[in-house]
């Protein structure tokens, strides 16, 4: 009975003893910061900056130039006949539906560009982390974002070393 208590006892520590070895081998890392930092990120955001500004005038332009017809149609309305007012709200509609289209496709076309651009940082980061990871030796790191408690090691610093910033 004794021998059991004591293989009993060695077994809960040996377990212990084993938990405490696998929380050291997790570290976390805080990837927002990174990408706040990263230069070739503050690049990328630039780059997609300029072209929501270019698309942005484009649409105030095609929006001013719509507003100026309506108004114009509209104070003509009462003078011109029927048929040209049909006319008029014909165009008035495709302009509307111009507008609208080149704003969705603005959109989307603005949300293609910043995964083309995001996608190799993500990447270069993920390989960073990966390394990082291996020499020191951990084989778990989570991101330390939504981690209600991290108290193991933190390896932003060595990750923003190993990508030159």
């Amino acid at each position: 009975m004794k021998q059991l208590k004591s293989l009993l006892i060695a077994a809960v520590l040996f377990l212990g003893t084993s938990q405490v070895a696998n929380a050291q081998k997790t570290a976390h890392v805080n990837v927002s910061e990174i990408m706040a930092k990263m230069p070739a990120m503050l690049e990328a955001q630039k780059q997609l900056e300029k072209l929501s500004t270019t698309y942005d005038a484009q649409y105030k332009t095609m929006v001013d130039e719509y507003q100026t017809k309506l108004k114009k149609y509209e104070s003509e309305a009462a003078t011109v006949g029927d048929k040209i007012n049909e006319d008029r709200s014909k165009e008035v509609q495709e302009m509307q539906k111009r507008i609208v289209d080149y704003r969705d496709n603005a959109q989307k076309e603005l949300q293609q560009k910043e995964q083309d651009i995001t996608k190799p940082i993500y990447e270069k980061i993920k390989t960073s982390i990966q390394k990082v990871g291996k020499a020191k030796g951990y084989q778990y790191i989570l991101n330390s974002e939504g981690l209600l408690l991290a108290d193991g090691p933190e390896i932003t610093a060595d990750v923003k070393k190993d990508l030159g910033f």
